[in-house]
C-alpha cells in the first residue's frame, strides 16, 4: 500500500499542478455461470443473467462509461495523462468535461483486477452544475455504481465516503494491494477562489458479490 502522505491533498488550483483540477469555467460470462442459467426457470435466468453480466468478467478491462443512479447515466470516462509523477489528470475544463470522470491509466489497475484502487475522479463546478456536484450530494454509503467497458461490465457498492482538509493526507488512497475498489475523489467543502476548494471528498466503492 502506497500512503498519500508523500502527495498530501494540496490545495487544488485550476492548472497543470493540481491534485485535481476543478472547473471554474463555463463479454462474455464465464462457464459455470452459464451452465447455471441454463438449469433454471425464465425468471431465474434473467435474474441470473443480469447479476453476471455486471458481476462476473473473465479478465479486467479498462472503463469507458459509468452509470450512478439519480446523478449520471453512462457518463463518458477520459484517460488524461497525469500532470506530474503523482497527480492523476483530470477531465478538461468544458461543458463537456463536466459531466465525464478521469480515469488514472497510471496507477495501473482497472476494473476486474482482484486488488488495488482503480484511481478516478470528476469536476465541481462553483454553480453546481457538475457530476461532481451531484455526487456530493446525492452518492452515499450502500449505493450503487456500474462500469461499462467496450463488452464488459461490473456493479459495485460504496462502502465509505470521507471528507477531508485539502491540507491533510489520506493514506491508502493510491492502493495497488487491497481489496478491489473504485476510488473517486472530487474537491468539497467551500470555495476560495478559482480552483481553490477548502475539502476533498472520496468515495470508495467495492465489487458486488
Amino acid at each position: 500500500m502506497t500512503p498519500i502522505k508523500a502527495v498530501a491533498f494540496v490545495v487544488a488550483v485550476a492548472s497543470v499542478t493540481s491534485w485535481l483540477v476543478v472547473a471554474d469555467s463555463p463479454g462474455q460470462p464465464n462457464r459455470a455461470y452459464a451452465m447455471a442459467a441454463a438449469a433454471t426457470t425464465t425468471g431465474t435466468a434473467t435474474t441470473a443473467s443480469a447479476a453476471r453480466a455486471c458481476n462476473v468478467v473473465p479478465h479486467s478491462f479498462r472503463p469507458r462509461t459509468i452509470t450512478m443512479p439519480g446523478i449520471t447515466r453512462r457518463a463518458k470516462v477520459v484517460t488524461p495523462p497525469r500532470v506530474s509523477r503523482r497527480v492523476p489528470g483530470a477531465p478538461p475544463l468544458t461543458a463537456a468535461g463536466k459531466e465525464e470522470f478521469a480515469y488514472d491509466l497510471k496507477q495501473g489497475i482497472e476494473p476486474g483486477d482482484p486488488h488495488g484502487h482503480v484511481l478516478l475522479n470528476a469536476h465541481v463546478w462553483p454553480d453546481g452544475s457538475a457530476v461532481g456536484n451531484r455526487m456530493l450530494a446525492n452518492l452515499h454509503k450502500g449505493d450503487r455504481i456500474t462500469v461499462f467497458g467496450k463488452y464488459l461490465s461490473l456493479c459495485y457498492r460504496v462502502v465509505k465516503r470521507v471528507t477531508v482538509l485539502a491540507s491533510v493526507g489520506l493514506p491508502g488512497y493510491y492502493s495497488k494491494t487491497g481489496p478491489p475498489r473504485l476510488a473517486f475523489v472530487t474537491c468539497s467543502g467551500k470555495r476560495l477562489g478559482p480552483g481553490r476548494w477548502t475539502k476533498r471528498t472520496v468515495w470508495y466503492a467495492a465489487p458486488m458479490v
